[in-house]
């Protein structure tokens, strides 16, 4: 009897008392914790697409994913192809990316010598910061837009100053004179600005990207959109005669290679010679690098992929603007941000997930709250997306 309680009730006092050292050990060892990564706030991903089957109860191929701007016709099918035929997996990659960067450079007119490849733009602009952010340096960002600027100042001790962007009844164009006057004023060493913007899909125009070059701060244009604008042309070529432009890209979008992590950016010389110093050695995997070749090889099916999903934008645009309780704003990215009349946008969005249609909702900030984003689908996807709008 003795033995049996041992194995049953002493366990699960042993378990508790080990769950509490364990909380007290890290309450002890957060004293070892860098101040500044104590208050940090972690960054919200996705929800996986294995853990969505879980949570809805569907097969992965009953759900129609909609809200991490995902590609999906997929990759060219050389991708696959040249995946299953790796030949030294085992072997380091090319700490350098020497045979992408010297396709990048042929496509974007750019010499290698300005170009680098990370694990997706995100380590790019992490790595970034590392180089060019002491703790208590100031990023300009210009909310809303893409959520990394901001949570990777945090990370590098930096301090973020926001410039909010006008409302959707002026199409969030940027605040360019609250820009001109937080430089002056904060003096930051980065600005960052995409075009087109995440989440609203705006473009920037070329006048005011022109007046934000004039400053005396690092401009980070992030073109992760770019191929599906047919009004915003990428600037990547000016990196090499401009001190102050950076140009950032990815193959997740119109390659359809978001699960592989590839992204790329230009830098002027007197950056990218201290962007290669700090960087880990073998940021690019093999497989990354192979994926990455292999969809370039291939410029005929990212070509008719981004016409397929320009097209589908304007049905989907059409397919939201009926909706009774949808406002769609225009976009040139292959997403569209929609306001939320009457309704909950989280009630909107949980009860599109119970109809295996995901998207993303916005809580914050003012201008974007009670907004939901859905990602442009195959023509299939936005026909399920308007059954599911109509039953809801």
């Amino acid at each position: 009897a003795s033995a049996s309680r041992a194995s049953v009730a002493p366990g699960a006092r042993t378990a508790r008392r080990g769950a509490a050292r364990r909380v007290a050990a890290q309450a002890a060892n957060s004293s070892y914790v860098r101040k500044h990564i104590l208050d940090l706030a972690p960054y919200t991903p996705i929800v996986p697409f294995e853990i969505l089957s879980e949570q809805l109860g569907r097969a992965p191929e009953d759900i129609v994913k909609l809200d991490a701007n995902e590609n999906p016709y997929g990759p060219p099918p050389e991708v696959n192809e040249a995946l299953g035929n790796l030949k030294f997996p085992h072997i380091y990659p090319d700490p350098e990316s020497r045979a992408l960067r010297a396709a990048l450079a042929e496509e974007c007119g750019v010499s290698s010598d300005c170009l680098l490849v990370g694990c997706g733009a995100d380590e790019l602009i992490d790595l970034l910061m590392r180089v060019i952010l002491d703790p208590g340096d100031v990023i300009i960002n210009t909310p809303p837009t893409f959520g990394m600027y901001a949570f990777d100042c945090a990370v590098n001790a930096g301090v973020v100053v926001d410039v909010p962007r006008f409302g959707p009844e002026e199409g969030f164009r940027m605040d360019v004179a609250g820009i001109k006057e937080a430089v002056a004023k904060h003096k930051p060493k980065l600005l960052f600005l995409t075009s087109p913007n995440n989440p609203d899909g705006s473009v920037l125009p070329d006048e005011d990207l022109e007046e934000l070059l004039k400053l005396p701060v690092l401009i980070v244009l992030d073109e992760a959109y770019i191929e599906f604008s047919g009004i915003a042309n990428s600037r990547i070529k000016e990196v090499e005669t401009r001190d102050n432009l950076i140009v950032l890209r990815t193959f997740s979008k119109r390659a359809a290679l978001a699960g592989m992590r590839v992204g790329y950016g230009a830098f002027p010389k007197g950056i990218v010679e201290f962007m290669w110093r700090a960087k880990q050695p073998y940021n690019v995997s093999v497989a990354a690098e192979v994926a990455a070749l292999a969809a370039l090889s291939n410029p005929e099916y990212l070509k008719d992929v981004k016409e397929k999903l320009v097209s589908e934008r304007d049905n989907l645009f059409n397919v939201l603007k009926e909706c009774p309780f949808l406002s769609p704003y225009p976009s040139a990215a292959n997403f569209i941000l929609c306001r939320v009349d009457g309704r909950d946008a989280l009630e909107v969005k949980d009860a599109l997930a119970k109809e295996g249609i995901c998207v993303r909702h916005y809580t914050k900030p003012a201008s974007i709250s009670g907004c939901v984003r859905v990602s442009v689908g195959r023509p299939d996807q936005t026909a399920l997306l308007k059954e599911a709008l109509t039953k809801i």
